[in-house]
């Protein structure tokens, strides 16, 4: 037996072996993520190989328990056995691919471990004991959704050792040598193998793990980049302006040429095709056409798909996203690659991102530039401060998120994408409904939330319609403000009450917090100049209060009342519905 125990040891290393070579494959370990029937088809072909090899490379036990170690079978004796890592092979394929792939690769492995020997009707047990262990092994242990819970070690040993007991007692049941043979294998077969499927599956594990590590450098490196673009991008969208964009997306990610267009014209190309994609000239591709068209982001991975006009175009996969200003398409932000497998979903999402973000950014930049040359110049203006030091905080927060988890990272990215959505109505409207002041809180929040879990409890009380209007970043000014400063290093029980009710033709609303109160010595202050601290430059309230007095009149300026108990700060506008007045 312990013969028998080095030997497969020796077979389980060499399978283990070609996993090493197997995931590094790039193409192979995209298809550990992909539901499709392509995928499960190919799942089945390479796992499939595993199992041939297997038995080619199997131990032949004859009827007396002997050992006989050849190199590679073809054909074993009718009442021969084999010692192999077939059911390690199988088993994989199962928690991988699936019950589908599982159940596939096993009929396949037995259907070969009865043609090797010779038909004989006492083998073809074999055939169903494979096939559903197979189907067993993807039943109790996939999960498509997130492989990385099922592709663990102890995983592998607890399907191994399950599996192959299953295929003991098959063997017991019905080879004629029954408990002789296994008697003799049983615990060379099930230890060896179970540990073989577990490193295995450790070997596909790291690979993924440094996969992920990568996407959240990756997406680190995106936000860094956005950081760097934001000046750019708020002068508006030009030659000069593009061509800094692009260069910093080139330096930040591994896209090999990147292309920013208006709606006819290259404003700005850097990488691969830069001979023919030259800033100036008319734009090459049919795809930047249709997706100005259509407003929507277009894949391609193919060069026909991308259409370019240049025959020797080395382009061969794109994601073009459109730059969108409320409802028109200003251009295009185009990431390109030279080989179509290098584009998978992780760069599609951060170019799909990259787009809304910059196109917001822009709008932003209009919007301060159209805002000085209207009547209310000085209030859009002061509507469209925004406090740098919450964007940089949320991208950090965004970064360290995707390190932890990936899909609550994408969902701030949506809020983060929102609060600029909701700058953007605030940088070009006087009132807002409250519906979209709601949407930009929410935002806020869930960012800052993020941020310090469990320390604020925000509840919103409201009395009155939706529709009724306000200014914008009314209410998300005094929350911020009391998160920042109501509560100072204390950790819990932080409460923050935002109500909204009608007295009489006037809205009222008061934002009350539980914190320590306001020093006397500044309270006069608070609200008619800057008070600087160590959270920021104290200008918020003074805009705020600026905008109620500029719009409405001196009785709708903010209001303090504090106390060791906490503060409320109270304001009392017009009650105008949507509709009734326009900004």
């Amino acid at each position: 037996m312990f013969y028998l125990t080095i030997l497969m040891i020796e077979r389980v290393g060499f399978i283990v072996m070609l996993a090493f070579l197997l995931v590094n494959i790039r193409a192979f370990r995209r298809l550990l993520f992909s539901d499709s029937w392509l995928a499960k088809v190919q799942l089945t072909f390479i796992f499939a190989i595993f199992a041939l090899i297997a038995n080619f490379t199997g131990i032949e036990i004859d009827p007396s328990n002997q050992v006989h170690n050849k190199i590679f079978l073809t054909a074993i004796a009718p009442d021969y056995s084999i010692v192999n890592a077939r059911i390690l092979a199988v088993s994989v394929a199962g928690i991988i691919g699936g019950p589908w792939v599982g159940g596939s690769v096993g009929l396949i492995a037995g259907m070969h471990r009865v043609i090797l020997g010779g038909m004989a009707p006492e083998a073809w047990f074999y055939v169903p004991s494979s096939a559903l262990i197979g189907l067993l092994s993807g039943y109790l242990y996939n999960d498509r959704r997130n492989p990385m819970t099922v592709m663990t070690p102890w995983h592998g040993f607890l399907v191994g050792l399950i599996m192959e007991t299953i295929q003991m007692i098959f063997v017991f049941l019905f080879s004629p040598t029954g408990w002789t043979l296994v008697h003799y294998i049983a615990l060379p077969m099930i230890l060896i193998n179970s540990i073989g499927t577990s490193i295995f599956l450790s070997i596909i594990a790291m690979y993924l793990r440094q996969e992920e590590d990568t996407r959240a450098t990756q997406t680190h490196s995106v936000l860094q980049l956005t950081k760097e673009t934001l000046p750019f991008l708020r002068n508006g969208l030009n030659m000069t302006s593009a061509q800094q964009v692009v260069e910093a997306i080139r330096r930040y990610t591994n896209f090999d040429a990147v292309s920013i267009t208006d709606r006819q014209t290259i404003l700005a190309h850097v990488g691969a095709g830069s001979d023919h994609h030259v800033p100036g000239k008319m734009m090459l591709t049919n795809l930047s056409e249709i997706v100005i068209k259509s407003g929507q982001v277009h894949v391609a991975r193919t060069k026909e798909e991308i259409g370019c006009t240049h025959p020797d175009c080395p382009l061969e996969a794109a994601v073009v996203v459109p730059l969108r200003i409320k409802d028109r398409v200003i251009g295009t932000l185009k990431m390109y690659y030279t080989q179509s497998w290098r584009l998978t979903p992780v760069e599609i999402q951060l170019g799909t991102g990259l787009g809304e973000i910059f196109a917001n950014q822009i709008a932003l930049g209009q919007a301060e530039i159209q805002a000085k040359l209207v009547r209310d110049a000085e209030i859009k203006s002061l509507q469209a401060q925004v406090n740098p030091h919450f964007f940089f905080n949320a991208i950090n927060t965004i970064s360290a998120m995707m390190r932890i988890d990936a899909e609550k990272a994408r969902q701030l990215l949506l809020q983060l994408s929102t609060y600029f959505r909701s700058n953007l109505v605030g940088a070009r409207s006087t009132q807002i409904t409250l519906a979209q002041e709601r949407e930009q809180v929410n935002a806020y929040l869930t960012l800052e939330q993020t941020r310090f879990p469990g320390r604020y409890l925000v509840n919103f009380n409201s009395e009155v319609d939706d529709n009724v209007l306000l200014p914008p970043f009314t209410i998300q000014v005094l929350v911020e403000n009391a998160l920042k400063h109501a509560f100072g290093q204390r950790r819990h029980g932080n409460v923050v009450n935002v109500n909204l009710k009608q007295k009489g033709d006037r809205l009222l609303i008061a934002v009350a917090d539980n914190g320590t109160g306001i020093d006397p010595n500044i309270l006069a202050k608070l609200g008619q100049t800057a008070v600087p601290s160590a959270h920021g430059t104290g200008t918020a309230l003074q805009n705020l209060n600026q905008r109620l007095i500029g719009l409405y009149d001196k009785s709708s300026q903010l209001d303090f009342a504090t106390g060791k108990n906490g503060t409320t700060v109270t304001i009392s506008i017009p009650l105008t519905t949507k509709g009734e007045s326009q900004s």
